[in-house]
């Protein structure tokens, strides 16, 4: 394919992306948080332009919208692409949107172009993946998945006290069995990379090898508070000293360690926070992530060590509370390599890459063929107004998009006509 022969998609979609953009609620950037009057119009506009389109069009009980464009091949499977509506507070215009707008356009085309495929293809909208607006994540394609049942809904409330089921309703919806899919064989979602280094090697395509797994935890650390004046230096015990030695360690270790684990102390707070008093108790987290299980693992229980011998060096107590676990999510080993491929073909650059951010397509990963392609941030930015990719790098991402979905819905790819060899239903 050259770039010529996608201009037409690639302009359709960069419309419905400015037209996504619109459904905002007022203040910088866009704001369409779940279940609420903006979210609503924007997937009520989203059923409408699939519906022109010539797809098929419906939403389940959660309000995922989707796009169906039915094969001829009758084996009940599907090929899954898209990703989330909902955004942060303030942000920008791509993240999400983008895999939302290149997932329809792209099934727009290949029908205009190709006809009924052999095996069935979908677009889909998820209802949610932020977590902006109520304590969970991932609330559309969960309910695909089986990662939820329903029953969240009754309790889980947003800053405001509404909880999710009456949102849910206030939406016309209504949480039920229906929104689980068994029936998907392969799932392939475009995104933004929010990083900067597919923007700093100059590389048009990142291919993701895996979703990096992730640990969350709550550390607490116990002094002394006492006088900043009349306490020695050799009888403090000084939590906020305690504290910053082992970030420091963290970073030591997280450096030595190499790409691609990360680690994170995001918040910080000392009390009682006074000029002319030693800390008594120092509160903050970790955020520590990689790709590979054992790794992750080992990592942590490194860290947990070195932050109970400076605690004990230093005579303070020390509790660390998990608070997350998340576990790696390999990306489809034959997809990727098809991904390469159609990159070779295409005269693109690529590169295999790890995303250190959570996407829909770690719920899949498990449970079918999974794959995730990249394009670049400009100078990395993600979550917010500043949020920016090219049109030019935007409609590369859709010409992989489009290849990689012709591939698994128009062409004879093993005995049973499902997907490559190594990407067979894992679905369980």
């Amino acid at each position: 394919m050259s770039a010529s022969y996608i201009q037409a998609p690639a302009a359709e979609m960069m419309e419905l992306l400015e037209e996504l953009s619109a459904f905002s609620a007022p203040g910088d950037g866009v704001t369409r948080l779940l279940y609420t009057p903006e979210w609503k119009k924007a997937q009520q506009f989203l059923l409408g332009r699939v519906r022109e389109s010539g797809l098929t069009a419906y939403s389940d009980n959660v309000g995922n919208v989707y796009g169906r464009l039915a094969g001829t091949r009758l084996d009940g499977k599907v090929v899954l692409t898209g990703s989330h509506i909902d955004t942060v507070v303030s942000g920008g215009k791509y993240d999400g949107a983008y895999g939302v707008a290149a997932a329809f356009t792209a099934l727009r085309y290949l029908n205009s172009v190709y006809g009924p495929p052999l095996r069935t293809l979908e677009a889909v909208s998820f209802a949610e993946e932020e977590g902006s607006r109520f304590p969970l994540t991932f609330w559309g394609s969960g309910n695909v998945t089986g990662l939820y049942d329903g029953s969240e809904a009754e309790d889980c409330r947003d800053g405001e006290g509404i909880t999710l089921k009456k949102a849910m309703e206030d939406c016309g919806l209504q949480k039920s069995a229906d929104s689980f899919r068994s029936d998907i064989s392969a799932y392939v979602e475009l995104h933004i990379e929010q990083g900067i280094v597919l923007e700093r090697t100059e590389t048009q395509i990142g291919v993701v090898s895996a979703i990096a797994g992730q640990r969350r935890f709550a550390v607490t650390v116990k002094g002394t508070a006492n006088h900043a004046g009349t306490t020695p230096m050799g009888l403090r015990r000084d939590a906020l000293a305690a504290a910053a030695e082992m970030v420091l360690q963290l970073e030591r270790f997280a450096i030595e360690a190499g790409d691609p684990l990360v680690a994170t102390t995001g918040r910080l707070e000392a009390f009682p926070n006074t000029p002319n008093v030693i800390p008594g108790e120092v509160a903050f987290t970790l955020d520590i992530r990689h790709s590979r299980e054992d790794e992750l693992e080992a990592f942590c229980s490194s860290v947990a060590s070195a932050f109970e011998e400076i605690a004990k060096r230093r005579d303070v107590a020390l509790d660390i509370a998990p608070r997350l676990s998340a576990s790696p999510a390999p990306m489809d080993s034959g997809l990727r390599a098809e991904l390469e491929a159609i990159c070779v073909r295409q005269g693109r650059t690529y590169k295999a890459m790890v995303s250190g951010a959570g996407h829909d397509a770690q719920l899949f990963a498990p449970r079918c063929g999974t794959a995730m392609i990249f394009v670049p941030s400009r100078g990395g930015i993600s979550h917010s107004p500043e949020e920016y990719t090219p049109p030019e790098e935007l409609a590369a991402g859709l010409e992989v998009l489009i290849a990689l979905l012709y591939k698994l819905g128009y062409e004879e790819t093993d005995e049973d006509g499902l997907v490559p060899q190594n990407t067979k239903e894992r679905w369980t």
